[in-house]
């Protein structure tokens, strides 16, 4: 923004900058413009004889004729000549940028008489710092006269020429205004040379500059030189709310930067569907909801207040296929959404694909094990462990052949043995322990004496 407090040192270059009065910021001058081909420090023998200057710190540019005997660069203060007297501004352009420069804004050479009359003074410094310390008051002035004439219209700006010989007053208004009488008023108030100038709320915002929405600097007063038309149906083609406190700037008017964008959109509206707000399905008519333009999508739900529920993503082909099948009188099962269409489609694929993995995985050896072995095996063991005596009582054990005398006399001791021995196993013991017992304990009972109460089984009492 241009601030009209920054000081100056005796060069005429902003204080705190040093950059000829072009801070990389932006924000010592409205619509900045970089000279690189000056800063290439490069003598041009056949440089252009036109130069571009600024007043009030960018807030009006022109162009102006420098003689040859004159040497002016980029960032110096000079004196212009004006319709009334000098003007003091600064060289903005220099060279062959003012050439591409008056290209662009379609100005012709040979409209322009006035030229540049020499570099400015010190005195001449401080005479502009008066004139720009005079417009902030002549302003409130000048809306209070306006006001007390009746006139509907605003000041927005007062700018001071140079020689404080001539003020010229910004006002917008909705019609015509008769201002002949507000003139004679000004004149006699100010005591100068009145010019009216009526000017749009755009080039008035340009002026007084400001802070958009973005956080940044407006762009009608940095780098926007030319305003084009701005309509409502910019923001329909974005799917942007018709809110009209959200889409005016500062001006008033629908914001400019509408524009930017708009020609991404109209080319990725070109393949969406034409007239999609409703579709038919088995279950019901279902209606546009909302439009994902860069992603492709329509979400649509059903009309009917019982199927209503999550909105259903369709693309722009799904879209089509149901409005096809509608035209031809067939209607759809249900809206398939893009996370079920997903679904059906890897469920498909999972079903038909087949893949060879012979030498790919290999399976661990895994040792089986059959019951009926392991059985075996185990009495196998516990067989293994019995008594030698045991095997042979065995019924599987075939008699051994008598080979002569000496094996009948080993078979009769063993056959003794053998006797000897089913008695005095541990089983056999306590087998005739139970039995003795019995046995005694049936003697007892017998010996034992009986008590009173006990007889033929009556129970009778004792005779008295």
């Amino acid at each position: 923004m241009g601030c009209t407090n920054c000081s100056y040192d005796s060069n005429g270059t902003p204080k705190g900058c040093g950059d000829k009065g072009h801070c990389s910021s932006g924000s010592c001058n409205k619509r900045n413009t970089y000279d690189w081909i000056n800063t290439l420090e490069l003598d041009d023998p056949m440089e252009f004889n036109m130069v571009e200057v600024s007043f009030k710190k960018g807030s009006r540019k022109d162009f102006y004729i420098k003689k040859d005997h004159l040497q002016c660069q980029t960032g110096d203060m000079v004196l212009v000549e004006s319709t009334s007297g000098y003007d003091l501004g600064r060289v903005s352009l220099s060279g062959e940028l003012v050439r591409l420069q008056m290209k662009k804004k379609r100005v012709p050479q040979d409209r322009i008489t006035l030229s540049v009359i020499r570099k400015a003074n010190e005195r001449d410094l401080e005479k502009l710092e008066e004139a720009r310390s005079l417009e902030k008051d002549a302003m409130v002035r000048a809306r209070a006269i306006s006001r007390s004439l009746g006139l509907d219209m605003k000041v927005g700006d007062v700018e001071y020429q140079g020689d404080k010989k001539k003020a010229t007053f910004f006002y917008t208004a909705d019609g015509r205004v008769d201002f002949r009488e507000l003139v004679r008023s000004y004149a006699k108030e100010f005591k100068v040379k009145i010019e009216m100038r009526q000017i749009g709320a755009r080039q008035e915002s340009a002026r007084i500059g400001g802070i958009g929405a973005c956080g940044r600097e407006l762009c009608c007063s940095t780098w926007l030189s030319d305003f084009k038309s701005v309509s409502t149906t910019a923001a329909r083609y974005q799917n942007i709310s018709i809110n009209q406190t959200k889409l005016s700037g500062q001006c008033g008017r629908l914001k400019c930067c509408l524009n930017y964008e708009l020609d991404s959109y109209m080319d990725a509206l070109e393949d969406f569907p034409r007239k999609a707000d409703r579709i038919k399905t088995k279950k019901g008519n279902a209606s546009l909801i909302k439009t994902n333009i860069f992603k492709g999508l329509l979400y649509y739900s059903y009309d009917d207040p019982m199927l209503r529920g999550p909105m259903a993503a369709l693309t722009k082909q799904r879209v089509k296929d149901i409005q096809a099948m509608n035209k031809a009188g067939e209607y759809p099962e249900d809206l398939l959404d893009v996370e079920a269409i997903i679904e059906r489609e890897n469920a498909k694929s999972a079903s038909v694909e087949f893949a060879d993995v012979t030498g790919e995985i290999e399976l661990p050896e895994t040792k089986r094990r059959r019951k009926g072995k392991s059985k075996n095996k185990r009495r196998g063991k516990s067989e293994g462990k019995r008594p030698q005596g045991k095997r042979e009582q065995s019924g599987n054990s075939k008699p051994k052949k008598d080979k002569g005398p000496a094996s009948k006399s080993k078979n009769s001791n063993n056959s003794a043995s053998k006797e000897k021995g089913s008695n005095q196993g541990p089983k056999g013991e306590a087998k005739a322990n139970s039995k003795g017992n019995n046995k005694r304990n049936n003697r007892n009972r017998k010996n034992r004496p009986k008590k009173k109460n006990e007889g033929d089984g009556n129970n009778s009492a004792p005779k008295s």
